[in-house]
């Protein structure tokens, strides 16, 4: 039986939330690399992508994103070399 199911056989996923964020300074495929890896490496963080040239980075994690996430993110982003430009609204 997976992890999912009830013992009456009924099923359930997880919820997770997909939150996209801003950051300057991804112009290439190393950056992209560098970026996923620092954020993806969050204990919070379940699932990262991270778009060359626009720097829309979207994360996902098991709920909803609050002022410390944010905050732990844009620390993490900062200290891989690029620069934090917030939550981009849904």
């Amino acid at each position: 039986m997976a992890d999912c199911c009830t013992p009456d056989g009924s099923c359930h996923t997880k919820a997770e939330t997909k939150t996209t964020y801003k950051v300057d300074g991804v112009g290439s495929a190393h950056c992209q690399g560098v970026v996923t890896k620092a954020v993806g490496g969050l204990d919070a963080i379940s699932a990262v992508e991270v778009e060359i040239g626009t720097g829309l980075v979207t994360v996902t994690t098991a709920t909803a994103p609050d002022d410390a996430l944010d905050a732990l993110i844009e620390k993490t982003v900062d200290e891989a070399g690029y620069g934090f430009a917030g939550r981009v609204a849904a």
